[in-house]
């Protein structure tokens, strides 16, 4: 049985539909903090039980049976983090899974600029010495990140962040049918997969045009320094260390740690990937 935890979340409840169109619902079963929030899969023939990293005892049950076992990354920064994973990758061992698959991210590295790919390379080097095979998907950063950047800027007409560098910003859904299609091919890539990416690397300069040509106003880049953008969030209300690792990630794309496009997310969907303007146009029209 594959069990994907952290199956109510945007990207573990799009990899859970897409395995659905590839395996009988009784071979998948999901991980999840509260199984009513799931009741919808298990209507469908899913297996779903209540698993919470923060809670080994609870992982024992919800991974019972497992041939493989994918681990959506936890989405907070630092010591949690890396916490909470060695006790998912220890379940995942304990249930004798054939298989553990993360969701890393492009970038991993223990010297990377940005917190959040330095713990994925902290929990990469958990499952090389767990005993199992493993698989760590180097997804691309989310296209959703850009648009959650770009939308606040759409009535004030700029964008207003550090100095960054390009960013191979790729579809929650592409990556959902990647991981989907691995899962169901159990043979496919041991160890770091190449970094799964859309077909383009773009600059928050390009996304400034592509926001005036989408959207029909013109949108301006204003670049400021790292410390202010820093202190201005902090000024609204985010943790200084918060503000501090997350100002890191303009620093990481200035070292274009988020620079590469590759051609593997293609291969494995079958399809070009959704390109950023796609994705900016599907969301203004939902707004």
């Amino acid at each position: 049985m594959i069990i994907v935890t952290g199956a109510t979340g945007l990207l573990g409840g799009q990899i859970v539909d897409s395995l659905l169109t590839r395996l009988p619902a009784a071979e998948i079963g999901v991980s999840v903090r509260d199984p009513q929030k799931a009741q919808a899969l298990a209507d469908k023939g899913v297996r779903v039980r209540r698993g919470d990293f923060a809670d080994p005892a609870s992982l024992a049950d919800a991974f019972e049976n497992a041939t493989q076992v994918l681990i959506v990354s936890v989405d907070k920064l630092g010591e949690e983090v890396t916490r909470q994973h060695r006790v998912a990758i220890d379940a995942a061992v304990a249930a004798g899974a054939r298989r553990i698959l993360y969701t890393s991210q492009m970038g991993s590295s223990a010297s990377s600029h940005f917190q959040a790919c330095r713990d994925h390379a902290a929990t990469e080097e958990m499952l090389r010495t767990s005993g199992v095979p493993f698989t760590s998907l180097r997804n691309g950063f989310y296209a959703s990140s850009a648009i959650n950047f770009i939308a606040p800027t759409l009535e004030s007409g700029q964008i207003v962040l550090p100095e960054d560098g390009p960013v191979a910003w790729t579809a929650h859904a592409d990556l959902a049918d990647a991981t989907a299609a691995i899962l169901a091919d159990e043979g496919r890539f041991e160890g770091p997969t190449p970094p799964l990416t859309g077909s383009q690397a773009l600059t928050f300069d390009d996304l400034a045009a592509l926001a005036t040509k989408v959207t029909g106003r013109a949108i301006t880049r204003i670049t400021v320094p790292d410390d202010q953008f820093k202190e201005n969030l902090i000024t609204h209300g985010t943790p200084a260390d918060l503000a501090r690792q997350f100002t890191g990630i303009f620093a990481a794309a200035r070292a274009k740690e988020f620079a590469a496009v590759d051609p593997t997310l293609a291969t494995l969907i079958a399809r070009e990937p959704l390109g950023l303007e796609a994705a900016l146009r599907q969301a203004t029209r939902r707004a």
